[in-house]
């Protein structure tokens, strides 16, 4: 072998290694991230309501209770603006630490909030507040770790590589759930008063763990040099100049990442309405079917337990509807999980009412397994759509913009139909169906982007 030949067999070594240790820094920092904010949906299905929303009706306190859930997900799509602004003008990988700071912050304040019996309604009013700092945390991590996976991978390898990101949604959900179920086994009392705050607390742990592997990725290659093709580019005349140095090039302003993500509204809407399905399911998975469950009399902590049993099962196939859209692209795959989980719901809900926790996880692993194969290829299907010095907004953007449309509200919708039903879940599957079927549609109006150019500045 040439030396030419061995420089680039290291090179491409190089380069390999280097995406493997920035996969493995996005799945770790969305795991923890996810931690924090999925937390907070168990706590808001089996603590709140009785913490700072004591003195109302049961259901009527779940519906507050998901109230200040969906509070987070309303900031998300400003995180993504705020955070994906400095992302395509800094760079990915400071906004990054930036985003996981605010999370471990505010997830350890949530912790210490004095309940309804101490703060009276003050409670309720942090417990908001803080939920929107996880929401604006939340709305710029994903962006950021979904683009430093997708831009360190080859090409073919996108939809794998970006699969961990949104791998870390389940696997927060894992710990988070295994450790308030760990909790869970305390004495009802001592659990409202204090039990449920050490998970929450714990996130300051977890936010050193994931500064010290952050701090030690690179920026994103291909965000590198889209700024320096950009600098080239577009050259203007410094007018400062005197004779003999007219004429010097130096870099035009470019254009605000918002904006040139707003002058292709189609896409953004688009790409909003296809992902809004796959958010509202796994919300519903996460919230108000663990509240449905222990409402038929089933035993909390098995209940959580079967649902992070389920969880990490799930993981593995996150990763696989990921590879598989690198073969068969996003689109049929994504569309795929929809049909399958729209067949699934009513069996969903009888599986979770039969108060037997074999076959509630058995309900909530094949809900979790056929949500991850459309879960999965998400984070490459949102990504490619936008160019590469406005991706992190537009993606950032649209992917909040569908968790808001999917998420924010679901749980309190669901849980309002189901108590204004008669608790008749054939009105809850109706709707989550419609929902599925409004993201079928926009997923097929919207244009397969497995082979897009990443490289390009241009959309």
């Amino acid at each position: 072998m040439s030396q030419t030949s061995q420089l680039q067999t290291m090179d491409v070594t190089a380069r390999r290694r280097e995406a493997r240790t920035v996969i493995a820094s996005s799945y770790l920092g969305s795991t923890i991230e996810y931690y924090d904010f999925l937390l907070y949906a168990t706590a808001a299905a089996v603590v709140f309501p009785k913490v700072f929303f004591s003195g109302l009706d049961d259901w009527v306190g779940v519906v507050a209770a998901y109230g200040t859930f969906a509070a987070g997900y309303v900031a998300r799509p400003l995180g993504g603006i705020i955070f994906g602004h400095f992302g395509d003008r800094v760079g990915r990988k400071a906004m990054l630490i930036v985003s996981m700071a605010v999370m471990g912050v505010a997830s350890t304040l949530i912790g210490v909030i004095p309940d309804a019996s101490v703060a009276g309604p003050w409670g309720a009013v942090l417990l908001v507040l803080l939920r929107v700092f996880q929401g604006i945390a939340v709305g710029g991590e994903w962006g950021g770790a979904a683009l430093m996976a997708l831009e360190h991978s080859e090409s073919g390898r996108r939809g794998f590589a970006a699969s961990f990101v949104n791998a870390g949604a389940p696997s927060g959900a894992v710990l988070g759930t295994l450790i308030m179920g760990a909790f869970a086994a305390l004495p009802n009392e001592q659990f409202l008063s204090w039990g449920w705050r050490v998970p929450f607390l714990l996130s300051f742990v977890l936010l050193i763990v994931g500064m010290f592997v952050r701090l030690k990725v690179s920026e994103s290659p291909i965000f590198k040099a889209a700024i320096e093709q950009e600098k080239r580019a577009r050259t203007v005349e410094d007018p400062k100049e005197a004779a003999p140095a007219a004429g010097r090039p130096v870099p035009a302003r470019r254009d605000i990442p918002l904006l040139q993500v707003l002058r292709r509204p189609r896409t953004l809407i688009f790409t909003m309405l296809a992902g809004a399905a796959g958010f509202a399911l796994q919300v519903v998975m996460a919230t108000f079917s663990v509240t449905f469950t222990v409402s038929k009399g089933a035993d909390r902590q098995g209940v959580l337990y079967a649902f992070a049993a389920a969880s990490l099962i799930s993981i593995a196939f996150v990763v696989l509807g990921g590879r598989l859209s690198d073969r068969l692209g996003r689109r049929p795959v994504m569309i795929g999980g929809l049909v399958l989980f729209i067949l699934y719901l009513m069996p969903m809900f009888q599986l979770l009412s039969s108060n037997n926790i074999f076959l509630i996880f058995v309900a909530f692993t094949i809900g979790l397994m056929i949500h991850s194969t459309l879960f999965g290829p998400m984070a490459a299907f949102v990504s490619e759509q936008f160019a590469t010095t406005s991706r992190y907004t537009g993606a950032s953007l649209g992917y909040q913009l569908a968790t808001l449309l999917g998420a924010g509200f679901t749980p309190g919708i669901v849980a309002q139909i189901f108590k204004d039903s008669g608790q008749n879940t054939g009105s809850v599957a109706l709707y989550l169906a419609g929902m599925s079927v409004v993201s079928i549609v926009f997923i097929l109006l919207t244009r397969e982007p497995k082979n897009n150019d990443l490289e390009s500045t241009r959309p």
